[in-house]
């Protein structure tokens, strides 16, 4: 319904056009006629200055001819009153043109129609016909680059860089830009013709008028010469302004190329979409109202319409502008976050430390030590105790797990799970027995050992009762120095063990570069090293670990016998690492009888021995080392497994499977100056 007003009101105007070509005008219509046209010539100037992109005034072809026709049948009207009207003074032909005459004349004929000249000449030879020359060949070029363009739209159709929408909206674009530089060219032809008919009409004002002034209505010859030059130059002027507005108009858009649609959904989206541009030309009708002589009435009327459209226009676009932020705002709401590069998805933590949400004041405790400064002083322990430096500790929030749960991993994999209660304290009796005080019953997370969790203002009574208590930063942290201990050849990486090496002295790295490749490789000595940590022996000592696999691997290449040989040259290291309270070592020694029997189990030859213990064999030996060690628990002792260094890595193997925490020891690795004492046999 909408769409069918706007052609109704478009016919109606050129009806209108081609109705003032015929019958006559009152002056009054024809004041407000030639406001009309003058505004619209600012209206269409604004417009082609502020449009941004191409295609965006498509309809500057019709809007030109309407224009031409609109000053057409003015000048016809205004013809018809000037001859018809000139003896009754220079106001015969309306305010409009009277004004314009006497402003730009200021009683000087000639200088009125000198002027008036120029201003035909400069629209005439310059805008038009140098707008004219550009659409012209600018139609020529569109034409023959078509075919180019458009295999160009094939081709990224075909390669699947554009869809088939966006591959016909480009064709209907390339369309109508031919189609637009098409019609400038014609359209050239009538801003000349209108300037061609401006120079006809206002000589025959001039001559006609004085001659109908002078015979008919019996004028004087100054008379007639004053009043119709006045009426003539008035309506010239009034005429070629807007024309070569539109010409300059003209000559910016040449180049341009507009969008589609019909006229008058084109006339009123473009014309009327700009604030800017309604805003400037209610200032233009305004000022031009204001100027001595003009009417106020019909200027200040298109002043008030243009300033209403122009608010309008702001209010509309500010409301859509606020719309359209809202929906993005929702839309980033919808949409997921970007996808980190895959590059970081690689990368691994070597360690971290995983919280719960309640456990997350841990880190910035001001109170006591902070969890960052205790794991600061563990990674130091271990550094002293290890032989090498634990790598960094991430320590992240986990909103998956329990409020006062934490998880430890080890390159991503799960070493340990607890949990701890903060303002509370995690108490245990020495002997393994269940705390008699009132709280939580739990178990240690490290070693799985009876424990509490008690009020802070149980802490001097249980200390009274000689319990064990822990506050919790440092239960998270014992059960991560256990974890890491357990995981420390896994840590030990290529480039911990290239570390180590570049920081040894100039007489070690000699010895190094001895050695390797020739001997042992660097991957090699990164085993060896795994092989000692696996049963934590430190590896602090590099240079005798060093020393030992140059003599071992002068007679093999085996890394288990190597380590072997290795931990020969550590003994005494060894014997002091496990001696008890009193500097005595507790050792349990295998018995004769299973000596022989894993002597027996032995098969191959050489780097290719392997066990092979029938299976009640090895049922009745897992039975033995429990009940042995848990006799030598009862006395408070926990002693190393004592074997040959033959059966030593076999018995070692076995045991780590149910007793990863013993020691296995063979005799080449006990000391001359360790002090043993036998627990007994197994």
């Amino acid at each position: 319904m909408k769409g069918m007003r706007g052609d109704v009101a478009l016919a109606i105007g050129i009806m209108g056009i081609l109705v003032m070509l015929i019958l006559p005008m009152p002056r009054m219509l024809l004041d407000m006629a030639l406001a009309i046209s003058i505004s619209l010539s600012v209206l269409v100037l604004m417009t082609a200055l502020f449009i941004k992109k191409p295609l965006e005034f498509s309809a500057f072809p019709a809007v030109l001819l309407i224009t031409t026709l609109l000053r057409l049948g003015l000048n016809i009207a205004s013809t018809r009153l000037i001859l018809s009207n000139g003896a009754e003074g220079t106001n015969a032909a309306g305010d409009i043109i009277e004004a314009f005459g006497a402003f730009v004349m200021q009683g000087n004929v000639v200088i009125g129609i000198i002027v008036f000249i120029i201003l035909v000449i400069v629209n005439f030879v310059v805008i038009t016909k140098g707008s004219g020359r550009i659409a012209e060949v600018a139609a020529r070029f569109t034409l023959d680059a078509m075919p180019g363009k458009q295999m160009a739209i094939d081709a990224d159709l075909s390669a699947g860089l554009i869809t088939e929408d966006e591959a016909r909206e480009r064709r209907k674009s390339l369309e109508g830009e031919s189609n637009f530089f098409g019609a400038m060219d014609g359209a050239s032809k009538f801003v000349r013709g209108d300037a061609v008919a401006g120079i006809l009409i206002t000589a025959i004002n001039l001559i006609a008028g004085m001659i109908v002034g002078i015979v008919q209505s019996g004028m004087t010859f100054a008379d007639a010469a004053s009043t119709y030059s006045t009426l003539t130059i008035g309506d010239g002027l009034v005429s070629q302004i807007p024309a070569l507005i539109v010409s300059v108009a003209a000559g910016l858009l040449v180049s341009k190329a507009g969008v589609e649609g019909e006229a008058d959904k084109a006339l009123a989206k473009q014309l009327g979409a700009n604030p800017q541009v309604l805003g400037m030309v209610a200032g233009c009708a305004l000022i031009i109202g204001l100027l001595p002589g003009m009417p106020l009435i019909p200027f200040a009327f298109m002043a008030a319409g243009a300033g209403g459209l122009a608010w309008t226009a702001v209010r509309t676009q500010k409301e859509t502008a606020k719309r359209a932020e809202v929906a993005a705002e929702r839309e980033a709401m919808k949409t997921e976050p970007d996808e980190a590069p895959i590059g970081e998805t690689l990368a691994i933590d070597e360690l971290k430390i995983e919280l719960g949400y309640a456990l997350l004041p841990l880190i910035n405790d001001v109170e006591g030590r902070r969890l960052t400064d205790q794991i600061r002083a563990l990674r130091r322990t271990l550094a002293q105790d290890t032989g090498f430096v634990m790598p960094s500790v991430r320590i992240v929030d986990n909103m998956r797990l329990g409020s006062n749960e934490y998880v430890l991993r080890v390159k991503e994999m799960e070493a340990g799970r607890g949990e701890v209660r903060l303002k509370q304290l995690l108490v245990m009796d020495p002997q393994g027995m269940q705390i008699d005080l009132p709280g939580d019953h739990v178990k240690e997370p490290a070693f799985g050992l009876p424990a509490t969790w008690i009020d802070e203002n149980l802490r001097e009574e249980a200390a009274f009762r000689g319990y064990t208590v822990v506050d919790p930063a440092a239960v998270l942290v014992t059960h991560m120095t256990e974890a890491l201990r357990d995981h420390m050849p896994d840590l030990l990486s290529y480039a911990e063990v290239e570390k180590l090496i570049e920081g040894l002295g100039k007489e070690h790295r000699k010895l190094v570069d001895d050695i390797t490749p020739s001997q042992v490789s660097r991957a090699g000595i990164q085993r060896i090293l795994q092989n000692l940590l696996k049963e934590r022996i430190s590896i602090r000592d590099l240079p005798a670990i060093l020393e030992g696999i140059a003599e071992a691997s002068s007679y093999t290449q085996n890394l288990d016998a190597i380590t072997e040989h290795v931990r020969g040259r550590l003994a005494r290291q060894i014997c002091h690492a496990n001696r008890g309270p009193d500097g005595l070592l507790p050792v349990l020694a295998l018995s004769p009888q299973w000596e022989q029997a894993f002597a027996e189990a032995m098969v191959g030859d050489g780097d290719r021995r392997q066990l092979a213990l029938a299976p009640s064999k090895l049922h009745e030996f897992v039975g033995s080392v429990r009940d042995s060690f848990e006799r030598a628990a009862e006395q408070g002792q926990t002693p190393a497994l004592l074997t040959s260094p033959t059966a030593r890595p076999y018995v070692r193997s076995l045991v780590e499977r149910f007793r990863p925490q013993t020691v296995v020891m063979s005799q080449n690795e006990i000391h001359p100056t360790a002090r043993l004492k036998t627990m007994g046999h197994v």
